[in-house]
């Protein structure tokens, strides 16, 4: 079975870090863009920073210049540095890849069964 295992979610201060970890594991053939997005209470889901295979990252505004996504195509994962932490961060946390199963399939896209950031002092 194919799936996306997210790690890293947690409690932490205003000001402090979190590294977010997601594996793709199953039998796939090729991952194309790997991202992050999140969503808060009362809030849509939204964008938070993606990576392309060779490594081009795409960004939120609201998180520029303090995350930052990276992946190691080696062992199908893709991380989420996140520093210097605000309140307005906590979020569900969502891991998506786009994966190819079969030479003869499409690329779809796969979702993280989320995990909780909280920002709090």
């Amino acid at each position: 079975q194919v799936r996306l295992v997210e790690s890293g979610g947690g409690l932490v201060q205003p000001g402090g870090s979190l590294r977010l970890s997601c594996a793709a594991s199953g039998t796939i053939l090729s991952i194309a863009t790997m991202g992050w997005y999140r969503q808060a209470p009362a809030k849509e889901r939204e964008l938070v920073a993606t990576v392309s295979p060779g490594g081009g990252t795409n960004y939120a505004d609201s998180v520029t210049g303090r995350f930052t996504i990276s992946r190691d195509n080696a062992r199908n994962t893709v991380r989420l540095q996140m520093n210097n932490l605000k309140p307005e961060d906590t979020a569900i946390y969502y891991c998506t890849a786009s994966l190819l199963l079969t030479r003869y399939s499409n690329y779809e896209d796969y979702w993280g069964q989320g995990t909780q950031v909280t920002v709090s002092s």
